[in-house]
């Protein structure tokens, strides 16, 4: 197995994981918090799918998903906004609404392609690359992406553990 197709295929659970949290599930129930501080289905894979967006276009040098399309007002932010939802307010995450699950994964599976498409062509070679010297150590895009999936694994769990409140009680 090549790091590309570790990689790839550690992005493909994370699309299914996401996948399963939010299909089927009405825009009420996506919007649904366990309490007045919580995060919604809704806010948790849109802020998953922006975090990988943004990392992603910033490791490969691109323009990211989210600026070539009309993504911010699909999920009720401002035109123009690049909020990745770090550090949100209750009221931010709150505002984070969509009309349906398909909104959300139209828009992570834009991000997923890009994705994809990315690190189909990393080699071996490529993974010690420093991407960012703001850290100490400064970060590898081995450790970006790594990063990524984490980030995302974890919030799509969270998502998938709101469902099951949702449904189950």
């Amino acid at each position: 197995m090549t790091s590309a197709s570790l990689l790839t295929d550690a992005f493909e659970r994370v699309r299914e994981t996401v996948y399963d949290a939010v299909m089927g599930l009405t825009a009420e129930q996506l919007a649904f918090r366990p309490y007045p501080a919580g995060n919604s289905i809704a806010w948790l894979v849109w802020h998953l799918s922006r975090i990988q967006d943004d990392h992603v276009a910033g490791v490969a040098e691109t323009e990211q998903v989210w600026e070539s399309g009309e993504w911010a007002p699909r999920f009720g932010r401002p035109a123009g906004s690049m909020d990745t939802g770090y550090g949100n307010t209750a009221g931010q995450v709150a505002a984070i609404r969509v009309e349906s699950a398909e909104v959300l994964t139209a828009y992570y599976d834009a991000v997923h392609e890009r994705t994809i498409r990315y690190v189909s062509t990393l080699t071996d070679d490529d993974l010690p690359r420093i991407v960012d010297k703001s850290w100490d150590p400064p970060v590898t895009l081995a450790v970006r992406l790594i990063s990524v999936i984490n980030d995302d694994l974890q919030h799509a769990g969270q998502a998938a553990y709101l469902r099951g409140m949702i449904q189950y009680g």
